[in-house]
């Protein structure tokens, strides 16, 4: 059923939906994996955004590099302001952004499952899609905002060595860069002290999977936030792909205790890099918790991020970056 739905944006939207309405009764429901099933779903199912459709967003700034947004599959179902941030913040600082033609889910999940051939076809496409922008056009760099999906794409050479797309498998995943990754590469610029205390939480797919442990965070400090971290930062928040619906026990504890050490910083928002991550930490917490892109959106001009709350709403204006 997982395999079926969750890389389907519009699959997907639908089951959020039949969640959200049957989970009152998630009590009646004597499976734990189904239960968990009922409880993803988030209070409010954001509308399709348009700026997930194949299209290209022109530098606002002197164009410096011309890259492709993977916008995934499950994100674009729970949050579409994560993509927005994304091509509003790329275009400020000079990139032009191409969402390409026949490109969606990275086959992340069904990868994990352990369904080779759903994962690899899926990735095929992407494969194909990415590989035309490169022969038209060019790309710089395709760029990832979720880590989950990026730990895959970087491995699509490996996945793909003995197959015939083996040499486009290995340009994309040299191209293939986390968000942060590419804001350091542009040089992102320094801006006035925030009186905001962000407790940063590092994916696992992030610190370990492709071994980016800084870069998130010494943005957030240019950007003027007060970065924290948590005790124990190395450890899993329980997301973990599907892990979270497949064994929802020890997910859950996972949870209690990422959440316990979140909030023991007493922070004003919780910044991660990966939607899993989010949406886990998320059920469990009052503390705001956004995307380090949307942040750093807000703070070089872009619209205060909708998951703020009044706590944080004290702050009228974010100082722009200088």
């Amino acid at each position: 059923v997982l395999a079926r739905i969750l890389p389907y944006p519009g699959r997907f939207r639908l089951a959020l939906l039949g969640a959200k309405m049957a989970r009152p009764f998630k009590g009646l429901v004597p499976d734990a994996r189904l239960r968990a099933m009922l409880e993803m779903a988030p209070q409010q199912i954001p509308p399709v955004s348009r700026n997930d459709d194949p299209q290209s967003f022109a530098a606002v700034a002197p164009q410096k590099k011309r890259v492709a947004l993977m916008t995934g599959c499950a994100q674009k179902a729970l949050n579409t302001d994560i993509n927005d941030a994304t091509i509003r913040l790329l275009t400020r600082l000079g990139c032009e952004v191409v969402v390409a033609e026949g490109a969606g889910c990275c086959g992340a999940l069904t990868h994990h499952m352990g369904r080779e051939t759903e994962s690899h076809a899926t990735a095929a496409r992407n494969i194909r899609a990415w590989s035309a922008e490169i022969d038209g056009k060019g790309l710089d760099a395709i760029v990832i905002n979720t880590s989950g999906c990026g730990t895959t794409v970087k491995d699509y050479g490996h996945m793909f060595r003995n197959a015939p797309l083996a040499a486009d498998a290995a340009r994309i995943s040299e191209r293939c860069l986390d968000i942060s990754e590419l804001l350091m590469q542009l040089d992102f610029p320094a801006g006035a002290e925030k009186e905001l205390t962000v407790a940063y939480h590092a994916a696992c797919s992030l610190q370990h999977g492709q071994q980016i442990k800084h870069h998130p965070k010494t943005l957030l400090k240019r950007a003027g936030f007060k970065v924290v971290e948590p005790a124990d930062s190395h450890l899993c928040c329980g997301s973990a792909g599907t892990y979270n619906l497949m064994q929802p026990e020890i997910s859950g504890q996972l949870k209690a205790r990422k959440v316990k050490t979140l909030e023991a910083k007493s922070p004003d928002l919780i910044a991660a890099g990966n939607i899993g991550c989010m949406m886990q930490i998320g059920s469990a917490t009052d503390v705001p918790i956004l995307h380090t892109v949307e942040l750093l959106d807000w703070a070089t001009g872009g619209p205060k991020p909708a998951a703020m709350t009044a706590k944080t709403q004290r702050v009228s204006e974010v100082p722009i970056l200088r």
